[in-house]
């Protein structure tokens, strides 16, 4: 059974039919029989991975499980001591308070440039914040800066479990061995 991480790029769905002009996982070559474990939105970037093991998916996908789940998302503004503070407590979104997550301020990584280009303002200036959470809502991450404070301009998942896309360009894909797989269940 085939198990799968992919550093999904932005635009596209974490789904393997093309929708609305997005690219979807069908143009990426996957072994047959993958489904992706968990989503990404199209505007956001990173870590995503397909399996074609139903209890590894439900195990990552089900929130009773707390598989922690991290995140780098660059925002409007200098992110502040308080709103990280506030973040790792939890917040009150409109589907209820979150779980208490890792939250830090987070120096500008590596990444490649995205394409499309993230918007740019002269007057305003940006930060990047790191978020671990270990459960998954909609939009959380978006979500939970915005209520901060910090809109989100760019959002990168950088791992899942133990695992990260270190080695992977945006747009490649490697097979998981044994081991890693294993390391995902404990």
């Amino acid at each position: 059974m085939p198990t799968i991480i992919f550093n999904k790029p932005y635009g596209v769905l974490s789904q393997f039919t093309r929708e609305h002009g997005h690219r979807a996982l069908a143009d990426f070559g996957f072994p047959k029989g993958v489904y992706p474990a968990g989503r990404l939105d199209a505007d956001s970037e990173g870590l995503l991975l397909l399996t074609s093991d139903g209890g590894l998916q439900a195990h990552i996908s089900d929130p009773r499980h707390k598989t922690p789940k991290t995140y780098w998302a660059q925002v409007e503004g200098e992110i502040t001591a308080a709103a990280l503070a506030r973040l790792r407590g939890g917040v009150t979104l409109n589907d209820g308070p979150t779980l208490p997550c890792g939250a830090l301020a987070l120096p500008a990584p590596g990444l490649p440039p995205r394409v499309p280009p993230v918007r740019w303002r002269k007057t305003v200036p940006t930060s990047w914040a790191e978020l671990t959470l270990r459960e998954g809502r909609n939009r959380q991450v978006r979500r939970m800066l915005a209520a901060a404070g910090f809109p989100v301009l760019r959002l990168v998942r950088r791992a899942i479990g133990p695992l990260t896309f270190d080695g992977l360009e945006p747009g490649q894909w490697r097979e998981l061995t044994a081991a890693e797989v294993k390391s995902l269940k404990s």
